[in-house]
C-alpha cells in the first residue's frame, strides 16, 4: 500500500473585511478587499472554493501562516483550523463569500455573523472543478444553502439561450435570495420546513420528480452528503447519465464537523462516487 501524495499548500491571501450583509436570516455575505485578486479572476470555475484559516486571536499569530511550522510548535488545541467556502463573486478589488449561519453553531458562521470592517480574512488560492458546459442541451443545478453561491455563479455564467432547472433547498420563503437566470432556466425553491438541514429527502424528491429534456445534459449537484447519495441514484441509476456529464459531491455531512467530514472521505461512509 502506497502513501497518498502530499499536496503542497495553496498560497495564502490576507484580505481585509470591508462589509458584512445579512442576506437572509441564515445567510451572511462578507466582502473583503485584497491588493491582487487576479488568481481568483483567472480561475475558470463557477464553483471556485477557498480554504479559510482561523486562528485563536490570543495567540497573536501573524498571517500568512506557516502551517507546517505551527504544527511542530503549537499544542493540538491551538492549531489553526481551516474551513472550505465557495467564492460568490469578485467585484473590483473585493471578494465576496456567503456564510450559512445558525447561531453559535460551528466556527465560520459565528465569525461571519460578528465580523467587522478591518478584520483580516486569510484565504487560500482558489480551487474548483465545474463550469457549465456551453454545448449541453440542458442543465440541472441542485443543492442546499451551502451550494447557493456556486449555483448562483453557474446561473450567471449560462448562455442566454440555456435550458434547465435549478433546485435549491432552504428552510422556507424567507431564505430565498435573488438569482439571475436565463429565461429558459427555472429556479425552484424547495422548502424543508422546520426540519434541520440534512435530515430530509426534500431535495432528492424534487429532482426525482423532474423529467430531463431530450439531449445531452450537464448536472451540478452539491450539498449534504446523504442527499448527494440520493441524487447519485437518480442521475446515474435512473437517468443513466455518464460520469463526464455530472459534477456531484458532498459539501458537508449532517452531524459532522468539517474535520470529521473531510476524514470520512477516505472511509466507506464518505464515498459518493
Amino acid at each position: 500500500m502506497t502513501d497518498r501524495p502530499v499536496r503542497p499548500p495553496r498560497p495564502q491571501h490576507v484580505l481585509e473585511v470591508v462589509a458584512s450583509e445579512r442576506l437572509t436570516p441564515h445567510l451572511v455575505r462578507i466582502r473583503a478587499r485584497g491588493a491582487d485578486l487576479s488568481v481568483f479572476r483567472e480561475n475558470p470555475y463557477t464553483d471556485r472554493y477557498v480554504k479559510i484559516t482561523f486562528v485563536k486571536p490570543e495567540l497573536g499569530l501573524e498571517p500568512p501562516y506557516d502551517l507546517a511550522a505551527l504544527r511542530d510548535t503549537l499544542a493540538p488545541e491551538d492549531l489553526p483550523v481551516t474551513r472550505t467556502y465557495t467564492v460568490r463573486e469578485i467585484v473590483g478589488d473585493e471578494l465576496a463569500i456567503d456564510f450559512v449561519v445558525h447561531g453559535d453553531e460551528g466556527l465560520a458562521g459565528p465569525w461571519a455573523a460578528r465580523a467587522q470592517p478591518g478584520e483580516r480574512l486569510v484565504v487560500s488560492s482558489p480551487g474548483g472543478g465545474y463550469a457549465p458546459d456551453p454545448e449541453a442541451d440542458w442543465h440541472l443545478l441542485a443543492g442546499d444553502e451551502s451550494a447557493i453561491p456556486a449555483i448562483a455563479a453557474a446561473l450567471e455564467a449560462l448562455s442566454a439561450d440555456a435550458v434547465g432547472v435549478a433546485f435549491l433547498e432552504v428552510q422556507g420563503p424567507d431564505e430565498h435570495v435573488p438569482l439571475a437566470a436565463p429565461e429558459g432556466v427555472r429556479v425552484e425553491w424547495v422548502h424543508r420546513g422546520t426540519a434541520p438541514a440534512g435530515t430530509t429527502r426534500a431535495l432528492v424528491d424534487a429532482v426525482a420528480g423532474w423529467t430531463p429534456p431530450a439531449g445531452r445534459g450537464h448536472v451540478f449537484a452539491h450539498g449534504e452528503r446523504e442527499a448527494m447519495k440520493g441524487l447519485r441514484d437518480v442521475v446515474f441509476g435512473r437517468w443513466g447519465l455518464p460520469r463526464a456529464q455530472v459534477s456531484l459531491s458532498g459539501y458537508w455531512a449532517y452531524g459532522r464537523t468539517e474535520d470529521r467530514f473531510q476524514a470520512e472521505k477516505r472511509e466507506p461512509i464518505g464515498q459518493i462516487l
